[in-house]
């Protein structure tokens, strides 16, 4: 065994907004990976669509920059939970993690999650205080809260003794002492090098890869990312690829590739300790080792963590479909889940005994509305049924996953907050002050969660900031009623005129405007009261001799209340789908006609 002192593997480590992707922005650009006058977007780690308008790093990503001859590469995750799964295969790749805090409000639910996962598999933290710049910064508080955090996760001595740098990332500056101001990011550099241990290999023994994430390139197939634990690879050599199962296939490689910036550089040899890249094994998963045919040793496969939460994606059967979308059958929304599953660890799909409805299972909410975002803008229309915990059943106790919460709020409203989380079968943890705003901590039932942001949000006026993160599973909390308003359905399909709106919207709240197409059983509304409301949105005023050309115009309607994809799953009923189109969202009953409904009540009430 020997160090590769020329090499250090690093994972970026933060909660969302914390400033990780603007870091590595800062560090790409003065590590001299562009050109002078090379024009370079904002947050360039943030390639998805989805990434740049949310602000939130959702796939973990590679590159890699040069300080003194020492290559660091870099390995961005993502900062929520519910990509989690993103997280716990990439640490495998690296040797030390950069924890970055902001100085304002300090570690927080997320940085728990993933520093519990980096210190779970002895890795060298080092802790970078971020936003040093800010007016409210508080950074000897932080530096004292970091401490705190990594004594509750049990922290060796070793990794309690990590180095701090302050920096701001958006200026470009790091510090190791705060009287001192930081002119570049080379204090950070210079860290990583001195405190992130070398990778260690044999370069002379038989070959080990983890493959810790795939890819698809148009022109070579499915690529394979991963770090030479022993070895060196080289292009066009023969190799085992042991599955999970430790079934054992041979294949020879295509092109080998390491990072270098934010592009791929072919190589014909690399030596262990670096990350790379490769071609050519098409039936190559997450989770496997590719080795030397002569001694096929297999590496632990990778464990990632169960799915909490689950959903039915269907074939849309609303009037509406086809209109919208290119993918609408059976076999083609199979076909994209399966696959999703390949690269997306921590999602399960299962066929059901519908074959137009299949279970799909994450790690929250946010994790399946991305999966769900990213095939509506693909094309695919689908409809979704309300999400779902998963319980276990443990001997005779029921088990349901329970969720650490996190709500930063003005003083005033800690009243309201605490009525919504003890309904909600909340209990209260702790309660630190940030001066004007209150933290406090809850663990509430996983299923609690589901519409809570919105009623938060809603009793604060929009001053509350929340956070969860899955703690682990606990006997049953007891039953949770979800809404209590029912909804306005459709009495039939034509378009919404706004003398039909203004007739019924004094039943309650509107979701549509006018001149909207709507079908039976379309939901367009909240109801005042518990019960649910079929009305007439689409009728007309009758015509007569003495009617007023000015008389629809003076109809004042309220503005319809939008919702965006999670608040629409989060609303939706036991009875109800989410119909999802590349052109809009529009909630439904799952049976649409009323005589359907009021049979299928009939029959829930004689069972019942």
């Amino acid at each position: 065994m020997y160090d590769k002192q020329d090499i250090r593997n690093i994972a970026i480590i933060a909660h969302v907004d914390h400033g990780k992707t603007t870091l590595v922005d800062g560090m790409l650009k003065q590590s001299g990976i562009f050109r002078e006058n090379q024009q370079v977007e904002e947050r360039v780690m943030d390639s998805n669509d989805l990434e740049r308008e949310r602000g939130i790093t959702i796939l973990s990503k590679n590159t890699s920059v040069y300080y003194d001859n020492v290559k660091i590469n870099i390995v961005d995750t993502p900062g929520h939970s519910d990509f989690g799964g993103e997280v716990e295969r990439v640490l495998k790749m690296v040797n030390g993690v950069l924890l970055l805090v902001d100085a304002y409000e300090g570690p927080m639910p997320q940085t728990r999650f993933v520093l519990r996962k980096a210190l779970e598999l002895n890795l060298q933290p080092t802790v970078v205080i971020n936003k040093i710049d800010r007016p409210d910064a508080r950074v000897d508080d932080v530096v004292d809260e970091v401490l705190e955090l990594f004594m509750d996760l049990n922290a060796s001595d070793e990794q309690l003794d990590f180095p701090v740098v302050y920096a701001s990332a958006k200026d470009g500056v790091a510090t190791l002492d705060m009287s001192e101001t930081g002119k570049s990011l080379k204090p950070l550099f210079e860290t990583i090098v001195k405190y992130v241990s070398a990778p260690q290999g044999d370069p002379d023994g038989s070959l080990q890869v983890l493959i810790n994430n795939t890819e698809y390139d148009p022109y070579q197939g499915r690529m394979a990312v991963g770090r030479i634990s022993r070895g060196c690879m080289k292009t066009g050599q023969k190799v085992a690829l042991i599955h999970h199962d430790k079934t054992i296939v041979y294949a020879r490689l295509g092109k080998v590739y390491t990072f270098e910036g934010l592009k791929r550089v072919e190589k014909e040899e690399v030596r262990c300790g670096d990350i790379v890249t490769f071609a050519g094994l098409e039936d190559v998963r997450i989770g496997d080792t590719v080795a030397d045919p002569e001694h096929p040793e297999q590496l632990p496969p990778i464990a990632i963590d169960e799915p909490t939460l689950k959903m039915n994606f269907i074939v849309n059967d609303s009037p509406f479909s086809g209109r919208e979308g290119k993918f609408l059958t059976s076999r083609e929304l199979r076909a994209r889940l399966y696959k999703e599953m390949e690269k997306n660890v921590s999602l399960r799909v299962k066929d059901t005994e519908n074959p137009e409805a299949f279970e799909v299972s994450g790690r929250g909410e946010l994790h399946l509305s991305i999966l769900i975002e990213t095939m509506r803008r693909e094309g695919y229309e689908l409809a979704v049924s309300k999400p779902e915990v998963i319980f276990k059943q443990e001997k005779n106790d029921l088990l349901e996953p329970i969720e650490t919460l996190y709500v930063d709020i003005p003083e005033d409203k800690m009243g309201p907050v605490m009525e919504i989380v003890g309904n909600r079968r909340g209990e209260m943890q702790n309660m630190t002050n940030l001066g004007d705003q209150l933290r406090l901590e809850f663990k509430v039932p996983a299923r609690g969660l589901i519409g809570f942001r919105t009623q938060l949000l809603t009793e604060t006026r929009g001053h509350a900031v929340m956070h969860h993160v899955f703690n682990g599973y606990e006997p049953y909390k007891g039953d949770i009623q979800r809404r209590y308003q029912g909804v306005l359905i459709a009495f039939e399909s034509g378009e919404s005129t706004t003398y039909g709106l203004h007739s019924v919207q004094s039943r309650g709240t509107l979701f549509i405007s006018p001149g909207t197409s709507v079908y039976e059983g379309m939901i367009v509304g909240e109801h005042v009261r518990e019960q649910d409301l079929e009305v007439n949105i689409c009728k007309k005023k009758h015509l007569t001799n003495m009617r007023s050309s000015t008389a629809e115009g003076a109809l004042r309607l309220e503005e319809p209340r939008k919702f965006s994809l999670e608040e629409a799953l989060e609303y939706l009923g036991d009875d109800e789908l989410l119909e999802v189109t590349p052109s809009g969202l529009r909630m439904r009953k799952k049976l649409l006609q009323k005589h359907q409904r009021d049979k299928a009540a009939k029959q829930a009430k004689v069972s019942g």
